[in-house]
């Protein structure tokens, strides 16, 4: 739902299972909010290249088959790294 935001006043994606791409990293989670700090994550599970198993899309595919793996309680990725965020949901089609 385009422009629909679940809480007034937050970041149209408050409350949106994201996934947020960056140079090293691939992390899922729900989307709170862009601090000066970095934008931050809840419940975030995080595919590192290099070092997690298989690849970026194969994540990706069991995250949508089984749900995200929180690992991370609370994620705050610094903004600058920040590649590009798309909602999980667009992935699944």
């Amino acid at each position: 739902m385009s422009g629909h935001v679940f809480h007034p006043g937050h970041h149209e994606l408050h409350g949106v299972t994201v996934v947020l791409e960056t140079a090293g990293a691939l992390w899922v989670g729900r989307f709170d909010s862009v601090t000066p700090k970095g934008v931050l994550l809840h419940d975030a599970g995080c595919y590192e290249d290099g070092v997690t198993g298989g690849t970026r899309e194969e994540y990706l595919q069991k995250t949508l088959k089984f749900g995200v793996r929180a690992t991370h309680k609370n994620a705050l990725i610094p903004e600058p790294e920040v590649r590009g965020i798309r909602q999980l949901m667009e992935i699944a089609g």
